[in-house]
């Protein structure tokens, strides 16, 4: 699915089961809370924290998929096209970083 697709999906869902968006502020919040949720597992499983009983079965996969939401749902109610940003950015890192990456020793 194409980040554009993906937008017009949530919006859809927005204006049919949310009744609104919340306002951009809150949704920052939100975002902040998923990111947290994600750090926690990642920490936990792949990091040198021990993982608790009650984490063992979260979902990294639907933790990311919650970022990704609230991502497409601040898209959407402040104006970005995520599809074109994201196009844009793939292709700014690609000039920019594709030398810099392969004479990277740490990275060999």
């Amino acid at each position: 699915m194409k980040l554009q697709a993906a937008q017009k999906s949530v919006d859809d869902w927005i204006k049919e089961h949310g009744v609104r968006y919340f306002n951009e502020l809150t949704n920052m919040a939100q975002l902040t809370e998923e990111v947290g949720e994600v750090a926690r597992i990642i920490a936990r499983r792949y990091g040198e924290q021990s993982e608790k009983e009650s984490d063992k079965n979260k979902d990294l996969g639907e933790e990311l998929a919650d970022v990704l939401f609230v991502v497409l749902c601040l898209a959407n109610q402040t104006g970005v096209d995520l599809q074109k940003a994201f196009d844009e950015k793939l292709d700014l890192k690609t000039k920019r970083d594709h030398d810099r990456h392969h004479n990277n020793k740490k990275l060999k």
